[in-house]
């Protein structure tokens, strides 16, 4: 046996943090090597920060990253270790990574395949590296090989697949197996979406197996720059198994994950798989020297899941806590001081303030009183011990009540924060929406009535909430959350300035039908180690309802649009798939048959018109997680013109084929 301890490093970094993102990537450094690593991944851009966005243009950055590199160089005395940041080369920059041996630069790979969908717009401001081509990077009269490249250290070859490069149809890793790759970093950047782990699980399984190596899969953690979440869980496969896998959206600034494996059992299985004859050496080969450690025991077992990650609910639990996560990162970076929720005793406010909550716990759990404390900025000395005393020092929720308001959901938002633990305040603010309504009919000089007013009525006591609650957030030095969610912003039910108000929109990435679910599940069971939170019947039990119309009207939402899981059905079949109103009825009738066609038309109807009129609205939300690769949010994932033409056309041809032509 050829055996050799090998590590993966997820980090939690921010954009430009230089100071904070040089002392986590030492500490990895230095667990690696505690662990008895020789060889150790860090993630894509770790030292930057992969959403720097168009701070990557700076000279300035580029300068300070390769300054980091430098000064971590000595970090890597007795092992191998690969950074990851920007690299210029003849006017042209590349997301790289540099790979040290020994204390000693020995060469840097230029990433091949950008990410370039969704929440990635890597090609703004990298250049793919064309396969094949080495060049010499020369910097302060020194040089170093660059490109696409294969380091053969002390007898072991090591290549990248950095990120994408893994996911395309002709991964990079195909070439580094024909030159004799022993090991494959994979320095990653790869965002929290529901069902990818899965994914990327496959990719890392299958490329040890097919390419006949090592391979190191390693990922940025938590709230990087504000949207998106990274997972971390760093994977190491070795010949097809598992053997190393790290929990993944957990609170650790630094997550290291380490396995013993043999070099001559992968070599074996590759010289099985590649008939072909041996390429010659080339330029493309990195020869450098390096004593190898004799490493004892035996190769890693096969490992897998573990913990909540094998829950029969792991959407549940993925969101719980990757939002969670989010909320954290966000609170701590952005330094503010706690959160306030306008709770309305509904289903997306209780949402988030239960979120808010978990955070606290999860955080506790898995940090422990001093070291929450610490992160969050307080002194520990004088810091809460208990979960419960933090959750009512960090959250505020406010119920604001109108002549609208019911007893039910007044009840229903005290019984959820004072199961939660919040601080609890109601606020009466009707005298301010009379105030309103009177100064606008002086104005008019007429009366305000619901049966010409309606929307205007409904929305001033929306909007009339929105002082007070910004003023606590104020005076609290804290984040102000929004609770409209994604199938509210599809179409538009919101009010602008009024419950869409806040610095931060945490559940808008997520759907109605599948928050509703997630209540009913957090009520019965809840996350794993935590438990549920029974009092959220108060919540579950009602209609949803925005309470903006007199009680005698029955307002629920969903009389007010549609069924929310239609809503959704037909939002993903317009937005996500790109369908036509015409082709989205005939999925409609197709998984709806029982519904009348009037019913089915007048849906698709509502919610095309709805979702174009909106677009103005949803270029205004506040930032929100990014949970869902088919999100709604204009400014990573879902474009669409503000002015349009509304689909007038298609409608109307829908309506007559349909037999509703009036």
């Amino acid at each position: 046996m050829h055996l050799i301890r090998v590590a993966t490093v997820a980090l939690n970094q921010t954009p430009l943090d230089w100071g904070g993102n040089l002392a986590r990537t030492r500490e990895g450094l230095n667990q690696a090597r505690a662990a008895g690593a020789s060889v150790v991944c860090l993630p894509e851009l770790g030292l930057t920060g992969y959403g720097c966005e168009d701070a990557f243009f700076s000279g300035e950055v580029r300068e300070r990253a390769w300054a980091m590199l430098e000064e971590l160089l000595p970090d890597t005395r007795g092992m191998i270790a690969c950074f990851g940041l920007p690299v210029t080369f003849r006017n042209q920059l590349y997301n790289a990574a540099a790979l040290a041996v020994d204390g000693v630069l020995v060469g840097v790979v230029g990433k091949q395949h950008l990410a370039n969908e969704g929440i990635h717009y890597e090609p703004r401001w990298f250049r793919p590296w064309p396969p094949g081509r080495v060049e010499r990077l020369v910097r302060d009269g020194q040089a170093w090989p660059l490109g696409d490249l294969v380091f053969d250290c002390g007898g072991v070859r090591i290549g990248f697949e950095i990120c994408r490069d893994a996911w395309v149809a002709q991964r990079t890793g195909a070439g580094l197996a024909a030159r004799g790759a022993d090991i494959v970093l994979n320095p990653s950047a790869s965002h929290f979406a529901f069902g990818k782990h899965a994914i990327r699980e496959r990719f890392v399984r299958e490329g040890a197996r097919a390419f006949g190596v090592t391979y190191l899969y390693t990922n940025l953690l938590g709230n990087e720059a504000g949207r998106a979440i990274f997972d971390g869980g760093g994977m190491i496969a070795s010949g097809g198994k598992l053997v190393g896998c790290g929990e993944r959206l957990r609170f650790e600034e630094v997550q290291v994950v380490t396995a013993t494996v043999d070099l001559d059992a992968t070599r074996l299985l590759q010289s099985r798989m590649f008939a072909e004859a041996v390429p010659p050496e080339d330029a493309s080969v990195v020869s450098v020297d390096f004593d190898w450690p004799e490493t004892s025991g035996a190769p890693s077992p096969e490992a897998g899941p573990t913990g909540w990650e094998r829950s029969p609910d792991l959407k549940q639990e993925e969101f719980t806590r990757a939002v969670a996560l989010g909320l954290f990162d966000y609170l701590r970076k952005s330094r503010s001081r706690g959160f306030v929720v306008s709770l309305s005793g509904g289903a997306d406010s209780s949402a988030v303030a239960c979120l808010c909550a978990i955070m606290v716990r999860l955080g506790m759990e898995q940090l422990g009183p001093d070291r929450l404390a610490a992160r969050l900025g307080a002194d520990p000395a004088v810091a809460p011990a208990r979960a419960e005393a933090w959750v009512r020092r960090l959250l505020l929720c406010a119920y604001q009540s109108t002549r609208n308001s019911s007893e039910t959901t007044r009840e229903a938002a005290r019984e959820v924060a004072a199961a939660l633990g919040a601080e609890f305040v109601h606020l009466d603010v009707d005298p301010m929406r009379e105030a309103y309504e009177k100064a606008v009919q002086d104005v008019l000089g007429r009366p305000l009535a619901w049966e010409t007013d309606d929307l205007a009525l409904q929305n001033v006591q929306a909007r009339v909430r929105v002082p007070a609650v910004w003023m606590l957030a104020n005076l609290r030095q804290a984040l102000l959350l929004s609770t409209s969610n994604r199938s509210e912003a599809a179409v538009g039910y919101a009010t602008m300035d009024g419950d869409t108000a806040g610095g931060l929109s945490p559940i808008a990435g997520i759907d109605k039908h599948f928050l509703r679910q997630w209540l009913a599940w957090l009520r019965d069971t809840g996350p794993l180690g935590l438990g549920p939170v029974p009092a959220l019947e108060a919540v579950t039990a009602q209609a949803p309802t925005a309470e903006l119309r007199p009680p005698g009207s029955g307002q629920t939402d969903e009389a007010d649009l549609m069924p929310y899981p239609v809503l959704d059905f037909i939002e993903r079949a317009a937005i996500r798939d790109k369908l036509s109103p015409r082709e989205v009825f005939q999925r409609l009738a197709h998984e709806y048959p029982g519904d009348p066609s009037a019913d089915r038309l007048r849906w698709v109807e509502r919610f095309f018109t709805l979702w174009s009129r909106n677009q103005w609205k949803r270029e205004r939300y506040a930032p929100s997680f990014h949970l869902d690769d088919a999100n709604l949010d204009p400014k990573t994932w879902c474009r669409f013109p503000i002015l349009s033409g509304g689909y007038e056309r298609e409608l109307r041809e829908l309506r007559g084929e349909v037999g509703c032509d009036q």
